[in-house]
């Protein structure tokens, strides 16, 4: 049990991070495009690793059979899941950001069972139910506009990418440190990313991003939201099955539905306390329900 409630926290705050993300990567996105936005917070994050790393004395040695899952979870995760969000985020609406997200413990699911043979039981069935039921309340039924399709379509193929991704890092070997690993599953991403990144470097607006809420949310992006967020979400992920784990997703909508009340005087109604009450009821099902893991160590993941 304490494991589960471990879990819950590092995932808790993993995704109430990425709840303020959205608001974040909204305001960037404007001076930074998202490609060179994905690359300047990974060069950020990976920086922020290695200091922890070094201060912590992390062996960063890592057998050879090894390698292909950290690259694959390095290019699935961190490269096609970001870069695919970063486009959606810009190309679509807030509400269709958060519908097409609380698709994500779905697919974790789906997954899950797949790959790590977890079983789907009726509780974890009622909790993807009662969850998703609040995010569509909280987020209301507006029509979405026909033009933000493509931008839906990225944040569909981020949603799927970031399931399999996150259930991927179970399959880790435990001996390795997360740091090393999310570390190491980052370079993999600024690899694959700097040829298509450099030359558009040079056309950035380097005196608007001098601006303290540019510079400061590269900061929050890249020290926070990824080189924190990733091993919060990585930690928890060791004390939950992935499917439990997923779940914890619908976190994000509320936390950034509250954050627009507090710091941008968006109005919030009942819908919204609503809401939140069927997200937390489908949480404490899963918190109830979940199986206490073994410790293990993992890398990242969306």
């Amino acid at each position: 049990m304490k494991n589960t409630i471990l879990g819950s926290l590092y995932l808790s705050l993993a995704a109430s991070i990425w709840g303020g993300m959205y608001v974040v990567v909204k305001v960037v996105v404007d001076i930074v495009p998202p490609l060179e936005l994905v690359w300047l917070r990974y060069v950020i994050a990976l920086l922020a690793l290695l200091i922890i790393g070094a201060l912590t004395k992390q062996s960063w040695r890592v057998a050879k059979r090894d390698w292909p899952l950290i690259i694959l979870i390095g290019f699935i995760g961190n490269t096609i899941s970001i870069v695919t969000q970063e486009v959606g985020t810009m190309l679509s609406s807030a509400q269709m950001g958060a519908i097409i997200t609380s698709t994500t413990p779905a697919f974790m699911v789906l997954f899950a069972r797949m790959i790590l043979k977890e079983k789907i039981t009726a509780k974890k069935a009622i909790s993807i139910v009662l969850a998703t039921t609040g995010v569509c309340v909280i987020v209301g039924t507006a029509q979405i506009d026909t033009s933000n399709q493509l931008g839906g379509v990225s944040l569909i193929i981020a949603a799927l990418t970031w399931s399999l991704m996150s259930v991927l890092v179970k399959r880790v070997p435990g001996q390795y440190s997360q740091i090393v690993v999310t570390s190491y599953s980052i370079l993999v991403a600024i690899a694959l990313l700097t040829p298509f990144t450099l030359g558009r470097l040079t056309k950035l607006d380097f005196q608007a991003i001098m601006q303290p809420s540019i510079w400061g949310g590269l900061l929050y992006l890249g020290v926070i939201s990824t080189a924190c967020g990733f091993l919060l979400w990585n930690r928890g992920l060791q004390k939950l099955n992935a499917s439990s784990g997923g779940l914890f997703f619908f976190l994000q909508p509320i936390v950034g539905t509250f954050l627009g009340w507090v710091l941008l005087g968006e109005q919030i109604g009942l819908s919204f306390w609503m809401g939140t009450v069927f997200i937390f009821i489908g949480l404490l099902l899963v918190i109830r329900d979940d199986k206490p893991q073994k410790e293990t160590k993992t890398v990242f993941m969306e």
